[in-house]
């Protein structure tokens, strides 16, 4: 009955292919030679059995006697002699490299040498973490490894690329976004003011950037390729005043955020930052005060002086004194409001020439219109040692010793504006801390408004907001002679004087590499011409 069957379905396909059947009898046996039901003439393999016409690589001849190999050991529906991957199913013939060997069974090199997260058969910079894979030459060596990232530009004809200069050349220049995370802080923000932190360990120079929204961490041990090593986001708010210094490896920050506080961290935490740049958090926030303008730290005693706080509050804005000889348990002790609201001070373990004062711990406080100075060294009883004014105050803003501790070179941050001078530096002489007097004035070369200044040796550094950098000779205050030699200038727009371009200036690395902090163009590192 089935051979019948068949037959009859033989019939019937060589009645709709006549002319391929016009060799077949009709009527009589149908011409099947290997008697798998399926007649010669449409048959795929008429000599060998194949009654259901496999034919796996679809070439007309069937598989069972295709001299073709039609073997799909991974039966993936690609038979093997066609397959990039015969052994694991791989039906789409994924290959994503294009080397004939499809990714199923493609064995990849997993290893991630820098821990960044980019194997290193993918990795731009293999050994150093560039999880982003930065590579802004894109000469295919990621930027945290390529030595040729950036180029140090000398000052030459009083130039250095588009920034006036004198004597001082540009290593390196990070934007405010290049000191920021994936535009972290939201809208527009600013840099303020800055620090420097010297590991003792490795001997790696770190600039501590403040920002409105955030603290940034900067390597500069190579001043040509700085790296941003992460941030520490703002306590509360955001403000475009930030401060910072540093004792016993930690950063101690504060701001005029409501509430902010001082937000303690541990720079040494910065020698094992793996993928750059990280988000920090504090390993102490302290709350004993809210809001602060300033802060200054004496190294010689722990003491931390936190100034500009409330005007309402205890102390009236003078410095509070804060215990941080155990860095991340800061401990209150008191305060000095005596002398009304102080912008800024400076503190230290006096060494003379005032023999009647020698081994004190004396605070000089940039007032607002006068200069307090005060000895500090008990706690419980500070003392006004003596007060000294001068012609024509705009804003007593900051102040510095020179080394010899005979003079104090003090920033009026208004009477640029309010006057109409050029940028004016005052001199006060401090051989007799209870008997300071006047001396005279410094004016600069621009109209552009003065800000805070530091002494090195027989330098001042004066960060002069338009004007950038100014660098002074010293050497012969004691003559009421002070001689500009050097300068850099972020902002070639303009001297005039407003509130743009430089902030702060940093020039105490031992490597000779300076930081300048710019409100609206970020960090900058320079050094001296050879």
């Amino acid at each position: 009955m089935k051979t019948v069957f068949f037959k009859f379905i033989s019939l019937l396909i060589c009645i709709g292919l006549a002319t391929s059947c016009a060799n077949e009898a009709l009527g009589g046996v149908i011409n099947d030679s290997d008697g798998d039901g399926i007649i010669n003439s449409v048959d795929n393999c008429p000599e060998i059995a194949n009654p259901n016409q496999e034919d796996l690589d679809e070439d007309g001849i069937g598989d069972v006697c295709d001299p073709t190999d039609d073997t799909d050991t991974d039966a993936d529906g690609i038979i093997d002699a066609e397959d990039n991957c015969p052994e694991i199913a791989n039906p789409n013939q994924e290959d994503s490299d294009e080397n004939g060997v499809g990714d199923a069974c493609e064995t990849v090199d997993q290893t991630d040498t820098d821990g960044d997260g980019i194997i290193d058969s993918e990795d731009n910079c293999p050994e150093i973490a560039n999880p982003n894979q930065e590579d802004s030459d894109e000469n295919g060596v990621g930027d945290a490894c390529d030595i040729v990232t950036n180029m140090s530009i000398p000052c030459e004809s009083g130039m250095a690329d588009i920034y006036p200069c004198n004597g001082y050349d540009l290593m390196s220049h990070l934007t405010l976004s290049e000191l920021s995370i994936n535009g972290f802080g939201g809208g527009t923000i600013e840099g303020n003011d800055s620090w420097g932190w010297t590991d003792p360990t490795t001997n790696k120079e770190y600039a501590l950037v403040g920002l409105s929204s955030h603290t940034a961490f900067v390597d500069v041990s190579d001043p040509v390729n700085p790296i941003l090593l992460g941030i520490l986001p703002t306590a509360t708010v955001n403000s475009i005043w930030r401060d910072i210094k540093v004792y016993q490896n930690h950063a101690f920050i504060v701001s005029e955020a409501p509430g902010h506080g001082m937000q303690v961290f541990d720079l040494t935490r910065l020698r094992n930052v793996a993928a750059p740049p990280e988000t920090f958090t504090a390993d102490t926030h302290f709350t004993d005060f809210g809001k602060a303008h300033n802060i200054f730290i004496n190294e010689t005693s722990g003491y931390a002086y936190v100034v500009g706080t409330s005007r309402s509050g205890t102390f009236s804005g003078g410095a509070l004194f804060i215990n941080i000889q155990n860095p991340t348990a800061p401990i209150s002790e008191g305060g000095f409001g005596a002398g009304g609201y102080s912008h800024d001070v400076q503190v230290i373990n006096y060494t003379g020439p005032d023999s009647d004062h020698t081994g004190k711990e004396i605070l000089v406080g940039s007032n607002e219109n006068e200069i307090v100075i005060a000895d500090v060294s008990n706690k419980a009883n500070p003392i006004i040692l003596s007060t000294v004014a001068y012609s024509n105050i705009g804003y007593t803003h900051q102040g510095w010793f020179t080394e010899d501790l005979n003079h104090f070179i003090v920033g009026d941050e208004l009477d640029e504006q309010n006057i109409g001078n050029n940028s004016r530096t005052l001199v006060f002489d401090l051989s007799d801390l209870d008997n300071p007097t006047y001396d005279f004035d410094y004016f600069g070369p621009t109209l552009a408004i003065d800000h805070n200044g530091y002494v090195k040796g027989n330098e001042y550094f004066l960060a002069n907001y338009r004007a950038g950098v100014r660098v002074l000779d010293i050497s012969q205050i004691a003559s009421n002679t002070i001689t500009e030699i050097g300068f850099f200038d972020t902002y070639p727009e303009s001297d005039s004087a407003n509130f743009n371009g430089v902030w702060n200036v940093y020039p105490y690395f031992t490597s000779g590499n300076i930081i300048i902090s710019d409100i609206e163009r970020g960090l900058f590192i320079i050094r001296k011409s050879n």
